[in-house]
């Protein structure tokens, strides 16, 4: 297997777009690049699924174990040439001092080569002490590489070049010198998520063209090659689903609705569910479904659109009233609230949680996040009633006007939740929460889902 990780000295460097703009490259040579993210994230996979036309995977220590890590990566690479790994912030940045859960933990974890961003803004010869630092703090990790970014010109490059040679050993695998054409558009949450941009794959064929340019392919690939996984237990088998107990799930995919992981989508199949993709902006009506799931997004960038979309609102709101299961996360929840305010204007929504949800200037709920179950979810208990349940949200809305009888599926132990304490409403066969749940670990929500549904369709729910 050859493989590599991409990470930064600090957070912002460029790494996602270089990370982008490597896998197109690789994938214009012909070969299959399958991408990898450190953490919870959906935008920056969104990116390096549309470049590598595979759906990346998330990798992350909080909610994962060790060896759910080696498993989820081993499989996943088996029909692969080449991995490309983000990290997220910085290379040693991470919640614990001891670093056991920040990217060289992952490249530990792996074996995996470093290719080390570094933004170069203003740097000359004060690069040098900053990469021979991040050599000597970690004696274990390999920095194999190192990609300046953002570079002033070819004077610029040069110098940096003749420093790093002098007092590192560490080569230069590339420069790739600052192009505005070449930023990919922000917004609250992070980087713009290519399935809004009708220019995105534009967009990666561009940073797959200067990545190619300006940074040496050959010596990349060359330490990816040294790469060497740790032996990974095989997985468990799976049962089959026979035919008599499948379930149709329906589930918004489009530019309001993207958040999902590709893996969750693959355990809800694998559980016997047929998925049904639509779109909230422009379809008129609800599919035939059994179940809904509706994932987080940007409703409020959408949202005179989703308000103007009177039939399908109606259709949800009564598949809610008619006590259709629903399972709902962060922006999903906002559109089930009775309205989305943003910057002034307000929409109505589908109105099936007594709530409206209002958009903020600074995130409300953000990060990793541990729920306990009340007893109040629509979905069968947990084998073990007192288990943590390890999530994440990231939100720059809040609930206003909640009724004080609501029913909450989870205390919060960790996190903000809906108000601090609580989250996961809880309505007839609905369950809608700020919390982004994934099916790892011993948080089987999937089938859980999957099982309530099968209830439901028969009654029992």
């Amino acid at each position: 297997m050859s493989y590599f990780l991409i990470s930064a000295a600090h957070k912002s460097s460029g790494k996602t777009t270089l990370s982008i703009g490597l896998t197109a490259a690789f994938k214009a040579r012909g070969l299959r690049v399958q991408t990898f993210k450190k953490g919870p994230d959906y935008i920056d996979p969104l990116w390096l699924t549309a470049a590598s036309g595979r759906g990346c995977r998330n990798l992350d220590f909080f909610t994962m174990r060790r060896d759910e890590i080696l498993r989820t990566f081993g499989q996943a690479m088996q029909a692969a040439d080449l991995a490309v790994i983000e990290g997220n912030k910085g290379l040693y940045d991470g919640l614990d001092l001891d670093g056991s859960n920040s990217n060289a933990a992952l490249a530990s974890l792996l074996q995996a080569p470093v290719i080390l961003v570094i933004d170069a803004r203003g740097m000359t010869r004060g690069i040098a002490p900053l990469i021979l630092g991040y050599q000597s703090f970690d004696s274990s990790i390999s920095i194999a590489g190192v990609v300046l970014n953002k570079v002033g010109g070819s004077r610029h490059e040069e110098k940096l070049r003749r420093v790093i040679e002098h007092y590192t050993d560490v080569a230069v695998v590339g420069a790739v010198h600052f192009d505005a054409d070449l930023v990919i558009d922000e917004r609250h949450l992070g980087l713009m998520p290519s399935n809004e941009s009708e220019l995105a794959q534009q967009k990666i064929e561009r940073l797959g063209r200067a990545v190619s340019a300006q940074v040496d392919l050959d010596a990349i690939a060359g330490i990816a090659a040294t790469a060497q996984l740790p032996s990974v237990q095989p997985p468990v088998p799976v049962t089959e689903v026979t035919r008599g107990d499948e379930v149709t799930i329906g589930y918004p995919r489009d530019r309001a609705f993207g958040f999902y992981y590709p893996g969750d989508l693959e355990k809800l199949q694998r559980e016997g569910a047929r998925l049904v993709p639509f779109d909230s902006l422009n379809d008129a009506t609800l599919p035939r479904v059994d179940g809904l799931f509706i994932g987080g997004g940007f409703p409020e960038s959408s949202m005179r659109e989703l308000e103007r979309n009177h039939s399908l609102r109606a259709d949800i709101r009564q598949f809610i009233e008619a006590g259709g299961p629903v399972y709902a996360e962060c922006g999903g929840l906002m559109y089930l609230s009775r309205s989305l305010s943003w910057r002034g204007e307000v929409s109505s929504m589908v109105g099936a949680i007594q709530a409206d949800a209002v958009m903020h200037e600074r995130p409300q709920g953000r990060g990793y996040v541990q729920l306990r179950e009340t007893g109040n979810s629509p979905w069968r208990p947990l084998p073990e009633p007192e288990s943590v349940i390890a999530a994440h949200e990231f939100h720059y809305s809040a609930l206003q006007g909640l009724p004080a009888a609501t029913v909450f599926a989870y205390d919060v132990l960790r996190g903000t939740g809906i108000d601090g304490r609580r989250d996961g409403i809880v309505y007839k066969n609905m369950l809608a929460s700020y919390t982004h749940l994934r099916d790892v670990g011993g948080n089987q929500w999937t089938r859980r889902f999957v099982d309530h549904v099968r209830r439901c369709r028969k009654g029992e729910g």
